[in-house]
């Protein structure tokens, strides 16, 4: 796991700040949100915020500080292996791929997801260091019933691999079965009560709307004490106005309001403040990723989140090119860079991410891999001693020699400098003659040899078995 120990970058001065928490508090007293689960707003109605008909409440802001003042500022998040166990919170920055694409990309040919490459995906997201988790629905598999593919999901993520993983949240029952794989898995409600062992993310319709299926999901989760990640889902122009600062305020509303309403069902319930903030292409229609707006809103993000002392999600490695190419990668990094500087505590969508996240691609994968990689490098502290300083190389070297052959160099030459997974710096005629391959196909090349390689982590027998019972029963009872 990263640990980010570099200065944050913070970008709001003092009475921006001021002005934006003006602005949350208008939007829930004064606005409302709406709640289409009658247990939340009865839940709501019974701490003394104001209901309006059946689903929109209207809070007293200072009752909302004072529920959010329970959350954790930080928690652990379980991992079946405990090498993996992530820390949420922090100066700990928390990995996962891309979430929730129904479509997959495999060199040139674009398609429906399939239960296979679902399954590809997580083998992916174990075998590289850089990424913590295996995420959650990292593609949509089309070739499994919708009703029961969640099953197939969670123990796909639960035996594939060994890290940290993400629930369900299509509905109430889904995420109930998502709690009891963990409690098979861990061994007991107990066990998973002590710590969570999944963190799932729960959507605002914005604006300024919890759907019923969020908070069933919710529910469950909460009641569990298992993670949830409450995030406005905001596309400038379309789901909140055309404004950073609009959208901002917006963001602290619903985001506040769902974690109030989080720890009024849990007190201390571990929860993070979520972001997933772009734009709209006001020409097209279309939604815009790898903006400069977004990188803005990253950043404002972090600075917000920790103002609250919460664990937040942001970022990642987001962009609207429909193939891997030059715009997938630096629309990726206008995206990555500022959720490294804003120390963004969970980070979703960071691998695999395309076509404004219609897409899971295998290539775009690697090519995420390694801009992970060479962040990480680049926000680790720079060591300053007499050594580093290699004064004797100097000595050794002279006026006008070269430092090729020096006993500093020779000492340290294997791991001085960043070592590239995917790039290439070969010159041009070693390059031609190994087959002038470009960056996408030599990613093409890093995926299928690390699932050629891959080996599945152990797991004991009778609880894959009772696991793979609890799927089969389940499919059974949904009518699969």
């Amino acid at each position: 796991m990263f640990v980010n120990a570099l200065p944050r970058y913070e970008v709001l001065s003092e009475d921006a700040m001021a002005t934006l928490d003006r602005g949350w508090r208008r939007i829930v007293s004064e606005l409302g949100i709406e709640f289409l689960a009658p247990e939340a707003v009865e839940l709501l109605r019974g701490a003394g915020q104001i209901v309006e008909g059946e689903n929109r409440v209207r809070f007293d802001p200072e009752f909302i500080l004072e529920q959010v003042a329970q959350a954790p500022a930080e928690f652990e998040l379980q991992a079946r292996n405990p090498a993996h166990t992530a820390h949420i919170g922090g100066d700990r920055m928390v990995f996962a791929p891309v979430y929730g694409c129904p479509f997959i990309r495999e060199g040139d040919v674009r398609r429906d997801a399939k239960m296979a490459d679902f399954e590809n995906l997580v083998r992916l997201a174990q075998s590289f260091g850089e990424l913590d988790s295996p995420g959650g629905t990292i593609c949509e598999p089309e070739d499994r019933p919708l009703d029961s593919r969640h099953l197939d999901m969670v123990y796909a993520l639960q035996t594939l691999s060994d890290k940290p993983y993400m629930g369900s949240v299509t509905s109430g029952p889904n995420a109930a079965d998502t709690i009891r794989m963990g409690e098979i898995l861990f061994g007991g409600r107990d066990a998973i009560e002590r710590a969570p062992v999944s963190i799932s993310l729960i959507n605002v319709n914005s604006p300024l709307r919890y759907d019923d299926r969020m908070l069933a999901a919710m529910f469950e989760y909460v009641r569990a004490n298992q993670a949830v990640i409450i995030t406005p889902f905001l596309l400038m122009g379309a789901m909140s106005p055309v404004s950073l600062p609009a959208t901002l305020v917006q963001q602290m509303a619903e985001a506040l309001a769902g974690i109030a309403l989080a720890q009024l069902i849990r007190p201390g319930a571990p929860v993070v403040f979520g972001s997933f903030l772009s734009n709209t292409d006001m020409q097209s229609g279309s939604p815009s990723f790898g903006t400069p707006e977004s990188g803005l809103g990253v950043l404002c993000t972090g600075q917000i989140a920790r103002r609250f002392g919460l664990p937040w999600r942001g970022g990642g490695a987001l962009n609207a090119s429909q193939t891997v190419d030059a715009q997938a990668a630096y629309e990726s990094l206008m995206t990555l860079l500022p959720t490294f500087l804003a120390g963004t505590n969970f980070v979703m969508h960071s691998a695999g991410w395309l076509e404004g996240g219609l897409v899971s691609c295998y290539e775009k994968f690697i090519v995420d891999i390694e801009l992970l990689r060479e962040l990480r490098h680049e926000f680790s502290p720079l060591e300053i001693d007499e050594a580093s300083l290699a004064f004797d190389a100097h000595t050794e070297v002279g006026a006008g020699g070269h430092f090729l052959g020096a006993a500093h160099t020779l000492e340290r030459f294997r791991d001085c400098f960043y070592r590239p997974l995917l790039s290439s710096t070969e010159n041009f005629d070693r390059w031609t003659k190994k087959g002038a391959r470009d960056t996408t196909a030599r990613a093409g090349e890093l995926w299928r040899r690390t699932i050629d390689e891959y080996e599945s982590p152990p797991l004991d027998e009778a609880i894959d078995a009772e696991l793979r019972e609890f799927v089969d029963r389940r499919r059974v009872e949904l009518g699969d």
